[in-house]
């Protein structure tokens, strides 16, 4: 596992920096004038945005403000509420249910593979929902915080949470249907500007920032003598020089997304992806060379066999 210690407060500076820059952005700026007519070129994704993370200011953007669906990206934001409203209980056990498993099963969905009977901690959780996109993990958060007296009721206030914190950040755009990105209505969508804002927000927190910048991890049981290994989706991430994070998704429904962000001499820059059939990997490496001013020759990250792929 890849151990990142102490409070890291680049994130932090140019996180904040985003989320305030960004507002006066979009007051001054309508969000078409950012469609510049250069840019990368042949970039094959349906929607996308590059954002330079110290002052806000958009580089480059496509469809910026149209909704799509967004898959597994749909998990920073289940990170974001349990991050955000219950940081003090970030070594609270949790116990597995078999409703997890089976729910995942039933779906056919992305899985860090938890154990019924298995305890992990909300932290080690983060780590199973962002790394192999754990359906099961955001489940488990989500019936953990939610409020109710079922797992449909505490699920489905999870969800709600999960909507205001969406209005509270701005993303005017967004709606969520689901805690992990499976959608049953189609109304679990985002734009590539909504989405860009949640990740300048979701790395200010320091330790969210360490949990999507891990190549792998390895997490031990809580209760029983178990160890769980997972591997980072996010393919960008050890391939092109700086890159910190942060999601990968992927559903019929949605296509190919991915949501980025890299740091190079100081300067940090977000781009996401929506809806890229072409190549969401090379297509972010092309708008970070863009942002760069670089011109990367990249040889994708592999997988070890029998790894997710999201």
């Amino acid at each position: 596992m890849q151990r990142y210690g102490g409070r890291d407060a680049r994130p932090r500076r140019w996180g904040a920096a985003l989320t305030a820059s960004v507002a006066a952005v979009a007051l001054a700026l309508p969000s078409a004038t950012a469609e510049a007519a250069g840019g990368p070129a042949g970039i094959g994704a349906k929607g996308a945005y590059l954002l330079d993370g110290g002052t806000g200011r958009p580089l480059w953007s496509k469809e910026a403000d149209t909704r799509r669906q967004m898959a597994s990206t749909t998990k920073i934001m289940t990170a974001v509420v349990v991050l955000d409203e219950h940081a003090g209980e970030l070594s609270r056990e949790v116990p597995v249910k078999q409703s997890y498993r089976d729910y995942v099963a039933r779906t056919g969905a992305s899985t860090a593979d938890l154990r019924t009977g298995d305890k992990l901690t909300v932290r080690q959780l983060l780590y199973a929902l962002m790394l192999p996109s754990g359906c099961d993990a955001a489940y488990a958060l989500a019936d953990t915080f939610g409020s109710g007296d079922t797992e449909e009721e505490r699920t489905g206030s999870f969800v709600a949470a999960m909507n205001a914190k969406a209005r509270e950040l701005g993303m005017r755009n967004t709606h969520y249907d689901s805690f992990d990105g499976i959608s049953g209505t189609g109304e679990n969508y985002g734009t590539p500007h909504d989405l860009a804002l949640l990740a300048g927000h979701a790395l200010r927190n320091a330790t969210l920032g360490s949990v999507v910048r891990s190549l792998n991890a390895q997490q031990k049981a809580t209760n029983v003598n178990r160890l769980y290994t997972w591997y980072n989706t996010n393919k960008l991430l050890g391939s092109y020089r700086g890159v910190v994070g942060v999601k990968t998704g992927s559903t019929q429904a949605a296509g190919p997304c991915l949501v980025f962000a890299a740091t190079q001499k100081g300067r940090t820059v977000v781009g996401v992806i929506l809806n890229d059939a072409v190549g969401r990997y090379p297509d972010a490496a092309k708008m970070l060379d863009y942002a760069f001013h670089a011109n990367t020759r990249m040889t994708l990250r592999k997988l070890p066999k029998g790894a997710h792929e999201d």
